[in-house]
């Protein structure tokens, strides 16, 4: 899917929660000691960028800048770089999809930039085989890979909290993390159950009003299978 993105588009977006794999995935394409590959929490790579254009308009090939939200503005001097002609440069981007990420970079890039969003595994890259074992650990590799259960569970354990607190927050969710994480632990033990929002609001002393939004949440946002794995996480950190 990403490169099939990059024969078409001049830039592409590849987003998703922390740990489901854009890393790992985009040094698949550039690997990570490349002239072309820049990793916006590395100070080397920052160092590197002091002078954006000068770093940036030499390259040949593919590049890709990882974090891109921690400085925004080079999209303006992507869009500039994307529209040379011939092209001697594609772009692959990575990072979280804040609503000002995603609308600074559709209004900078519009008609440039392709977005890719990366959900963790799923049952079809591991195969039926491991059907039992993807429903227990979710679909973060950190979690499918870990050497035994209780590792996978540490992992979740772990990941839950900085995601409730940290990520969705960027994401403009702003619902308490405490709340939303008590929301999330009773679906996942009504999973597979007749939706009821009566009955569910009663668990955790809220209006059915309250429910019907953190479901609309829970499914209609960026993340909608990012919401599902941590339903998932949730449940079994219990």
């Amino acid at each position: 899917m990403v490169r099939a993105a990059l024969c078409r588009s001049r830039v592409v977006a590849l987003l998703g929660p922390r740990q489901c794999g854009k890393t790992t995935l985009a040094r698949e394409f550039v690997p990570a000691g490349s002239e072309n590959y820049f990793d916006l929490e590395d100070p080397s790579s920052l160092a590197r960028l002091a002078k954006p254009e000068l770093a940036l308009r030499p390259l040949k090939g593919l590049v890709v800048i990882d974090e891109i939200q921690r400085q925004p503005e080079l999209f303006s001097l992507l869009r500039v770089l994307a529209d040379r002609r011939p092209l001697p440069t594609r772009f692959l981007v990575l990072g979280g999809a804040s609503p000002a990420l995603l609308q600074q970079s559709s209004e900078t890039l519009a008609g440039r930039l392709e977005t890719v969003v990366l959900e963790g595994f799923r049952l079809a890259d591991l195969g039926s085989h491991a059907q039992a074992r993807h429903w227990r650990r979710g679909g973060f590799p950190l979690a499918d890979t870990a050497r035994n259960e209780g590792d996978a569970f540490a992992w979740r354990r772990q990941f839950l909290p900085a995601f409730l607190e940290r990520d969705l927050p960027q994401l403009g969710v702003q619902i308490p993390a405490v709340a939303l994480g008590r929301f999330w632990s009773t679906v996942a033990h009504y999973h597979g159950q007749t939706w009821n929002s009566a009955e569910l609001a009663r668990a955790p002393a809220v209006n059915e009003s309250t429910v019907r939004r953190h479901l609309d949440l829970l499914t209609g946002g960026v993340w909608c299978d990012g919401w599902r794995h941590g339903s998932r996480i949730s449940g079994n950190a219990r």
